[in-house]
């Protein structure tokens, strides 16, 4: 089947309809030029495979300058370009020059149909090597990019992480998009991490995007790819994140941040598994899985004014809810140990215990920041603690929570139900009797923080 595009240059029709009849059962699109004023844009324009490019054009001329000073913008505007010059017969010494500037080939004129064919499909094959090379080069660079978090492992033997780890274990083997659910700090990227090394594109890349952090004008070209000189800075070709990730794992971050003007394009390339980069009519296929995250509700996600929903239901055929740490307290003092081993390590520290006290004050804390704030608090303890295990003051807890924990701790009533509304009136106060804020600094959710509020007569 065909395939491609070639680009003849040439100011006799005849060749040109020559060019065209021959090559019309070798490329899918065959684009002609008469004036060479208009080839730099048909070579911005088309990115063609191969060029045949004619090497006078006034009437007359026969030292090829024209054609050497067009070869020159060519190269310009695209330096992978494979070029074959038509010279007039006898016209080696010019053929031998327009290689020397970047030619790939020459054919005399009047050129031989199948010497034409043979030189024409082996510069097409040189075309797809470069691109394929230049793909991979650019390719390494984006995946080059560290990414914060990855050498973590998923920790945790709580009920509600287990069911994380199943969910896990039953969507990686498939290519189905996944759509991870949760808090910040919860350790979304790390079951998307989780999800690539289990899938069967392990051995393939995964290429992440902050979309939290890219600026809606460079949307496009980020996810897209641009070509060279398209807009003002784009000084070379460039894939997008797409195109790096294709074979391999995507992972959108933050598609809750994803202006609603600029998801129909997101939906669009997923929809037809192509890309077009800025600058180029050319479509690109990609074959990728997509895992992404946001710390939206699903309520947020429901919301026609926020999210696309028929781009939620192709992000979403599985989606992955991640607990907040306060409602896996258990899981705390394994997390913990690890990081106080990792950082230990990393600063050349002695291993301490943590007392027992100093654990439960730990666990009983509702970690806004999820897991993050509790990595972030160890490295601190590790850097801080002079004694000779730690204490509760190396970690970086906001102390009026912890003057609440020790007035709660002296107080001489040890009633359960009146400490229980004391803490629950205490956080109605605190949060100006907002339901949601007061629930989440409790650790219940609203229909738990209703119920207490009712048994108390609050």
């Amino acid at each position: 089947m065909a395939d491609g595009i070639a680009l003849i240059v040439d100011d006799d029709p005849d060749i040109l309809l020559a060019g065209r009849m021959l090559l019309r059962s070798t490329f899918a699109q065959i684009v002609t030029a008469g004036d060479p004023a208009a080839v730099p844009a048909l070579v911005q324009e088309h990115r063609p495979d191969v060029i045949l490019l004619d090497m006078n054009f006034s009437r007359g001329a026969t030292s090829g300058e024209e054609g050497f000073r067009l070869l020159g913008e060519i190269v310009a505007i695209d330096p992978e370009a494979v070029i074959i010059v038509i010279t007039a017969h006898g016209g080696i010494n010019i053929a031998v020059e327009a290689m020397k500037r970047g030619a790939t080939d020459f054919v005399s004129k009047p050129w031989a149909n199948e010497r034409m064919l043979a030189t024409v499909k082996t510069a097409a094959a040189l075309r797809s090597t470069r691109r394929t090379a230049d793909v991979e080069r650019q390719r390494a660079t984006v995946v080059a990019t560290p990414v914060a978090g990855g050498e973590t492992p998923l920790l945790g033997s709580s009920a509600a992480m287990q069911r994380v780890m199943s969910l896990i274990e039953r969507a990686a083997p498939t290519d189905a998009n996944v759509l991870i659910l949760g808090e910040n700090g919860t350790g979304k990227e790390l079951v998307a991490r989780e999800l690539h090394r289990r899938s069967r594109r392990a051995d393939k890349v995964m290429v992440s995007v902050d979309l939290g952090a890219v600026a809606e004008s460079l949307f496009d070209s980020e996810l897209f790819g641009h070509l060279k000189g398209s807009f003002t800075d784009a000084k070379a070709d460039r894939i997008g994140r797409l195109q790096a990730a294709d074979g391999g794992t995507l992972f959108l971050d933050e598609i809750g941040n994803l202006p609603l003007h600029l998801q129909p394009k997101l939906l669009t390339a997923m929809e037809q598994r192509k890309v077009t980069p800025v600058g180029s009519n050319k479509p690109v296929s990609v074959d990728i899985r997509v895992v992404s995250a946001t710390n939206l509700s699903p309520g947020q996600l429901g919301d026609e004014s926020i999210f696309r929903q028929d781009l939620l239901f192709r992000l979403n055929t599985v989606e992955i809810v991640l607990p907040p740490l306060r409602e896996r307290r258990e899981d705390i003092p394994v997390l913990l140990d690890h990081y106080l081993t990792l950082y230990g390590r990393k600063y050349a520290k002695e291993l301490k215990p943590v007392p027992a006290d100093v654990m439960a004050q730990l666990r009983d804390y509702d970690w806004p920041g999820n897991v993050r704030a509790l990595r972030h608090a160890a490295e601190r303890a590790v850097i801080l603690s002079a004694g000779d295990s730690f204490a509760i003051e190396d970690f970086p807890l906001p102390s009026a929570q912890r003057a609440a924990r020790v007035e709660l701790a002296s107080t001489e009533d040890l009633n359960l139900d009146r400490l229980e509304r004391q803490t629950v009136e205490r956080a109605l106060k605190k949060h100006g009797w907002n339901i949601s804020l007061a629930a989440t600094e409790l650790g219940l959710t609203r229909a738990s923080l209703y119920r207490r509020m009712e048994k108390f007569g609050l």
